[in-house]
């Protein structure tokens, strides 16, 4: 198992939205990200620099952000472009973070 850290940017005003989208998460989607090994997954808030921090486990070979061939993943990409940064093909603008401490 393995534990993926990475950051991504809210378009200012849009945590509300973010947070009802996510409410109600296609049933595929967390059926895929289950299937590619994805056990746990939490998105964390920064209200002042508007930076969502999410953390992963991982059993399969790489986390939600390496899905981008999948149909429901670039459906889910375009959703939610509108409100976050994005790259060209619309998924998020991602930044992988350094595990620096982990304690068990």
């Amino acid at each position: 198992m393995k534990r993926i850290a990475f950051k991504m940017h809210l378009n200012s005003g849009q945590k509300e939205e973010y947070k009802k989208r996510h409410g109600k998460i296609w049933p595929e989607l967390k059926k895929l990200l289950h299937e590619a090994g994805i056990t746990e997954y939490s998105i964390f808030y920064d209200g002042e620099t508007d930076t969502l921090f999410a953390f992963q486990k991982v059993t399969g070979k790489a986390g939600s952000q390496h899905l981008g061939e999948k149909e429901i993943m670039k459906k889910w990409w375009k959703y939610m472009a509108d409100i976050m940064e994005t790259n060209p093909d619309n998924s998020p603008v991602t930044e992988e973070l350094e595990e620096v401490f982990y304690m068990e």
